[in-house]
């Protein structure tokens, strides 16, 4: 038997009330999804403890059966491990954001989806404003970049900007957790400041606002942690081979620690127009020396930090018919059977423009399996599947078909 899962980042969502009370995925053309429901097993699953943030880095390390209480050490070391920056110890690797402020508040988590080149540009000019033998920013991709200080402090209290859409920025510059973090948070938060000052005026923000788009004019640091120590998922679950294929570093970087080959497939965006067809298609070639995929798709979490539910729907349309249907296609072509799950890693509503710890459906549809009574996918159906709420590593078990 071999694995794939596809994660449809942010999927899931809330009712709408000014959609007939209905959820994005009610509303997407999705009968691929929808068949692989009635053809296999639902649940539900839990993936953010409720004393843990719901970050898409808890999430998706929950998804593949971490204990994300004794692994997890922040977003910025899984950024340098996608990036290749080698911590050493000692270092502290923060998650770093390029970001619009307008009137002192928080206006864009994403800068406008800056592109890459431009970000790079930026990048390099903060190393060479900011930068020293303490202090180094590395390029990214588009808005995500990475700050590792020297000899820094991890008892910090930060503020994930996509979770402040429109809230002034000063209450929530960085603050300490015990004194001994405190010249680090004040470290942190000159940068914050100093990044402002230089980027004001830069040519490529100058450029971005003569052409209507979102400035760069801030960074923010968050999600400190040090280089952690994560078993594989051969030593978990004893899965030979595994792969990534995602255009976020974010879970490029679990997937090294995890011990996936990670997969790069032109195109990927991490939005709406990456290349699904791609993925799609790496993903079946990925199989045929690999005995599990993790397909991760970011679109629709980034549709819902924007609040926009048409496009929304529409990146969910496009998992079912430009990746799902393909696999279910070519999969079945297969002489070795295949086990698909479908699932997104915590909810992204669309209302709030912020992650939420709720549980969220799942499909596992494995060859030859007796179905369940759902028949078809979206985040209210699933309660009647079979497999209930599953938390921690149960869904991986579920997955591999061994005992919860």
């Amino acid at each position: 038997m071999k694995y794939i899962i596809v994660l449809g980042d942010g999927m899931a969502d809330e009712p709408l009330a000014d959609f007939g009370g209905k959820t994005p995925l009610q509303m997407a053309d999705k009968p691929a999804i929808d068949n692989l429901a009635k053809m296999g097993r639902t649940g539900r699953l839990k993936t953010v403890p409720e004393d843990m943030h719901p970050g898409s880095e808890i999430a998706n390390m929950s998804v593949l059966g971490y204990d994300v209480h004794t692994v997890f050490e922040g977003r910025g070391v899984l950024e340098a491990a996608s990036i290749g920056v080698t911590l050493e110890e000692g270092d502290l690797a923060l998650r770093c954001n390029l970001l619009t402020i307008e009137d002192e508040n928080i206006k864009n988590h994403s800068a406008g989806h800056i592109s890459n080149p431009e970000a790079y540009e930026l990048i390099d000019f903060l190393n060479q404003k900011l930068g020293n033998e303490i202090i180094r920013f590395y390029p990214g991709v588009s808005y995500r970049h990475l700050l590792v200080i020297k000899r820094g402090k991890k008892q910090l209290i930060c503020t994930p900007p996509h979770d402040v859409p429109g809230k002034p920025f000063r209450p929530r510059l960085i603050k300490t957790e015990s004194p001994e973090a405190t010249e680090t948070a004040k470290l942190l938060n000159y940068l914050i400041l100093r990044s402002q000052a230089f980027l004001a005026d830069h040519p490529v923000n100058l450029k971005r606002k003569e052409t209507g788009k979102e400035v760069a004019n801030s960074i923010w640091p968050w999600s400190p942690g040090y280089k952690p120590q994560m078993p594989t998922l051969k030593e978990l679950f004893g899965i030979e081979k595994s792969a990534v294929i995602s255009a976020v570093d974010l879970i490029q970087g679990i997937g090294v620690y995890a011990g996936m080959d990670v997969i790069k497939v032109e195109g990927a965006t991490g939005l709406y127009d990456t290349n699904y067809e791609g993925k799609a298609q790496a993903t079946i070639e990925a199989l045929k020396d690999h005995d599990l995929v993790y397909l991760h798709v970011e679109a629709s979490d980034e549709a819902g930090h924007e609040g926009d539910v048409e496009l929304k729907t529409k990146t969910i349309t496009y998992l079912d018919q430009r990746i799902v249907k393909y696999l279910v296609e070519e999969t079945a072509k297969m002489a070795e059977p295949v086990t698909i799950a479908v699932l997104p890693d915590h909810p992204t509503p669309c209302a709030t423009k912020i992650h939420t710890r709720d549980a969220v459906p799942f499909i596992i549809y494995r060859p030859g399996e007796t179905p369940d009574s759902a028949q078809f996918y979206d985040e209210f159906e699933v309660a009647k599947g079979s497999y209930g709420i599953l938390k921690g590593d149960q869904f991986m078990k579920a997955l591999l078909g061994g005992p919860l």
